[in-house]
């Protein structure tokens, strides 16, 4: 019977609540301020990641608008398979020419031919991809290098497409 007595006043002064889930006051507001901080800090990753995605999804649709060919300023414009190797290897060259001068200078553009627009350009042109075709700033073709290059020679390509 000792023992029955011993329980009851260790069960003393507690809540209903605390009874059922062995919690103090205390230790139910600490759990619950960890999983509000834990759930903030998952909101905030969350968002974070939502934005880099809406961005990325932003510049790739703007790269693909080929209404900007006669946006006012010199364009470049890549006919590009984005599963070619020789394509992507072209696109990181051209990207690193294009580095070299400032965004209101010249335009870069990305024709996808998998697309029905980028494959109707390409064909407009009689170009195959792996190809860059440079327009000046009234959206008049001035001239097609076709194959791999190097950013230095594209940088040279660019200077003269700017200059006019």
């Amino acid at each position: 019977m000792k023992k029955h007595g011993n329980s009851n006043r260790s069960s003393r002064g507690k809540s209903k609540e605390q009874k059922k889930t062995g919690q103090t006051p205390d230790k139910g507001r600490r759990n619950f301020l960890r999983l509000a901080r834990n759930g903030a800090i998952g909101v905030v990753a969350v968002g974070g990641v939502g934005v880099f995605f809406v961005q990325n999804v932003r510049s790739s649709m703007h790269e693909h608008d080929l209404s900007r060919i006669t946006n006012g300023k010199p364009t470049v414009v890549q006919i590009h398979d984005p599963q070619c190797t020789m394509c992507l290897a072209l696109q990181k060259q051209a990207r690193r020419a294009l580095n070299q001068f400032d965004d209101n200078e010249i335009d870069y553009v990305v024709a996808n031919i998998r697309t029905n627009e980028g494959r109707a350009l390409a064909d407009q042109y009689g170009v195959p991809h792996v190809t860059l075709l440079l327009f000046d700033e009234k959206g008049e073709h001035k001239s097609t290098l076709r194959g791999q290059r190097q950013s230095r020679e594209l940088a040279t390509a660019f200077r003269l497409l700017v200059s006019g």
